[in-house]
């Protein structure tokens, strides 16, 4: 499973736009005409175009992820199911203290579900085929209160505030980077070579995939907080029956692989590939939950 998910890949692509744009037609303002940098001009560089990177991303999140699964918000319930689904997403987000999300179905054999959107009051909660198919209803009912507790925890707008530091820090560093192999490797004295320009765009993409595992670290520890507030709207014992019910289908989540750390399924890893994981392991989530008094 991949776990590039829809907002990194998304915040990546507008960041590296951002930066071939820029260079090319010279507005990186915080170099002079003599080689030198000026550190302040940069840090501010790097916030604007760090934070336009992952706010970009996050405003567009709805529309990518309805997009990318191809999901149906229901407007009208066709069936009982429907109407369930809006009446159970409606009881939790009144709970919860948000507004009311569009809720979707997206066509997928596999069990899942997942949040986005820009605002607390103004979601997308989706479920799949699968996971309708699948499950029992009070399971259902779990994973709904699972996602809409990531939209009453802000998760959604808290990563894009993480991303964008992250961003901010990756963009001035790369610069640096770029200053020094400029002028310790190609011995430029005065003035930008080309060696600057290349180094930095490359110390840009490594130092981002480095750095989204602080990224992936929040998605991880979301998930336990997201299982706590499922728990609290839909009740514990019905939290721990949908996590065994995800556990023993050992099947991939059926979401697209950008959108993998919104979806409440996630497969386990270990050693340094856990890193880059955006879930827990099942099993942990579930302990966790049983430990809840």
């Amino acid at each position: 499973m991949k776990r590039i998910i829809l907002f990194l890949g998304t915040n990546v692509a507008v960041l590296a736009v951002l930066a071939i744009a820029i260079q090319l037609f010279g507005l990186e303002s915080y170099l002079d005409a003599q080689g030198g940098i000026n550190v302040t001009s940069l840090l501010i560089f790097a916030a604007i175009i760090g934070f336009s990177g992952s706010l970009i991303s996050l405003a567009i999140s709805k529309k990518a992820a309805k997009w990318s699964t191809k999901a149906q918000v229901i407007e009208q319930p066709r069936n009982a199911t429907e109407q369930w689904l809006l009446a159970t997403v409606q009881r939790h987000a009144q709970a919860a203290g948000i507004g009311m999300p569009e809720v979707a179905v997206f066509d997928s054999p596999a069990p899942n579900a997942f949040a986005t959107g820009a605002r607390r009051d103004s979601a997308l909660v989706a479920v799949s085929t699968g996971l309708l198919q699948n499950m029992r209803q009070n399971e259902v009912d779990a994973v709904l209160g699972h996602e809409i507790a990531h939209v009453a925890n802000g998760d959604m707008i808290t990563m894009a505030l993480i991303q964008g530091v992250v961003n901010t820090f990756v963009i001035f560093l790369s610069r640096v980077i770029g200053i020094v192999v400029d002028r310790a490797v190609f011995k430029v004295e005065r003035g930008h070579g080309p060696g600057f320009f290349i180094t930095s765009l490359v110390a840009q993409v490594v130092l981002g995939i480095l750095a989204s595992i602080i990224v992936m670290w929040f998605s991880r520890q979301r998930e336990f907080r997201a299982d706590a507030g499922g728990a609290r709207l839909a009740g514990r014992e019905n939290m721990i029956a949908a996590l065994e019910r995800l556990q023993a289908a050992h099947s991939p989540s059926g979401l697209p692989d950008q959108l993998q750390a919104f979806g409440i399924s996630g497969a386990g890893a270990r050693g340094l590939r856990e890193l880059f994981t955006t879930h827990p392991p099942l099993e942990a989530r579930i302990d966790a939950l049983r430990r809840l008094g």
